[in-house]
């Protein structure tokens, strides 16, 4: 088995709304492996997005948002990770803001991030794509 995360790990946006569409994420969620972190920010963002992908997968979007809530999730605030925000800036450069606070939160706790898409390249940490994810927690 390839050395992988351990502990907590930081999830951008795409991969909670996979996760709430019963995607390939939701098997990180189910195995009990890592304790999954995100910000309020990204709830917030990946809130936004669930109709769309409930109507992209025709899915019901009240049960969509109910596996959403169900997700064994911790949010972090602000004031928690507010300190690493210029540090995230400086990484991210012009890449997607919104991308900062979670950036911010993994700088911070100095966790990797679970992201598909490629704007955390630029960090200090490492960045695990879903695929990634299971072929090293074995599930």
């Amino acid at each position: 088995m390839t050395s992988g995360p351990s502990g907590k790990i930081a999830a951008d946006a795409n991969v909670l709304l996979s996760a709430a569409v019963n995607g390939a994420a939701r098997r990180v969620f189910l195995s009990d492996s890592l304790l999954v972190v995100t910000t309020e920010a990204t709830l917030a963002e990946t809130k936004e997005r669930l109709s769309f992908f409930a109507t992209r997968y025709r899915l019901p979007r009240s049960s969509v948002s109910a596996q959403f809530a169900a997700l064994p999730l911790e949010i972090v605030p602000e004031s928690q990770y507010r300190s690493h925000l210029a540090e995230a800036h400086r990484y991210l450069g012009r890449r997607d803001p919104s991308d900062l606070p979670l950036a911010a939160l993994a700088l911070k706790l100095e966790i990797p991030i679970w992201s598909n898409d490629r704007d955390f390249e630029e960090l200090p940490l490492i960045a695990y794509p879903t695929a990634r994810l299971l072929k090293i927690l074995g599930i």
